[in-house]
């Protein structure tokens, strides 16, 4: 996966290479999806949810910039795949999960891994996790229209946010960071991700 998919595709960062490799996706994944496991596609997950492709999980994640004592946001914990990820590059990880059977499924494969960093709250990941705030990384793994302002405040001076922003069927997938009161986008590109339910997304 990580020798055609992900290098080939041009995903650098050597922290984060090392963290695919070494984290097991086939285990985030339900059993009928076992031979496409490690497959560059993203694959249903229940709930009407799905687990990004490999390349768009490297691609967020190196967009972070990650040095490893950073406390990351992630809205949207799906399989807990993207925070297993996380949890092998950051010093703290809070993950939110609006449907609570795949929250505490993530949760089981979290704590069966080892990842005592990642912590998974079921609610609406658009408000985050003010009680925990502020994070010098947000990602955001489902699409809204545009960032979620509580996001925005709860993003530390310096941080970054990446997230998907756009229509229910087509998004750009950005990159902010904050100075000061403003947010500047450095990065852009056409993604497909699954709408953000909640007060600052879509309506279920």
């Amino acid at each position: 996966m990580v020798e055609t998919q992900l290098i080939p595709r041009g995903i650098k960062d050597k922290r984060v290479i090392e963290a695919m490799l070494k984290v097991p996706r086939h285990l985030f994944v339900r059993e009928q999806d076992l031979y496409r496991a490690y497959d560059d596609m993203a694959l249903p997950i229940g709930e009407g949810q799905t687990i990004s492709q490999p390349y768009m999980v490297a691609k967020m994640t190196e967009l972070l910039e990650l040095k490893g004592d950073e406390k990351v946001l992630e809205v949207g914990t799906g399989s807990g795949y993207q925070a297993a990820v996380l949890g092998e590059l950051a010093r703290e990880v809070y993950s939110v999960e609006r449907i609570e059977s795949l929250a505490r499924r993530a949760q089981e494969i979290i704590k069966k891994l080892g990842y005592d960093n990642v912590h998974i709250f079921t609610g609406d990941g658009s408000l985050g996790l003010q009680e925990h705030a502020p994070f010098d990384r947000i990602i955001v793994t489902a699409a809204s229209p545009e960032v979620p302002k509580p996001l925005r405040e709860q993003l530390s001076e310096g941080g970054i946010l990446v997230a998907p922003v756009g229509s229910r069927f087509s998004q750009q997938l950005v990159r902010l960071c904050k100075r000061g009161n403003r947010f500047e986008e450095d990065y852009s590109t056409l993604c497909v991700f699954v709408p953000l339910i909640g007060a600052y997304g879509w309506e279920d």
